[in-house]
């Protein structure tokens, strides 16, 4: 295994459907412009609440990726 390098991001990904879809739309949206992205790490869940129910949902991350 080689050595890396990292650098991290923190992105805020948000969803109706659920908390998973939350954190997939942050990274597939950061997948657009950032290359050799290797892991990431839940900070924090949010959700928004409408009429007594869950309508909304805010997941923060941190996306790590490897300097070239």
């Amino acid at each position: 295994m080689s050595d890396h390098v990292y650098k991290k991001i923190e992105l805020t990904g948000s969803s109706s459907a659920g908390i998973q879809q939350a954190i997939e739309n942050a990274v597939a949206k950061a997948s657009k412009t950032i290359k050799n992205m290797r892991w990431l790490e839940v900070i924090e869940t949010r959700g928004h609440i409408e009429e007594g129910k869950v309508a909304h949902w805010q997941v923060t991350i941190k996306i790590g990726f490897t300097i070239e």
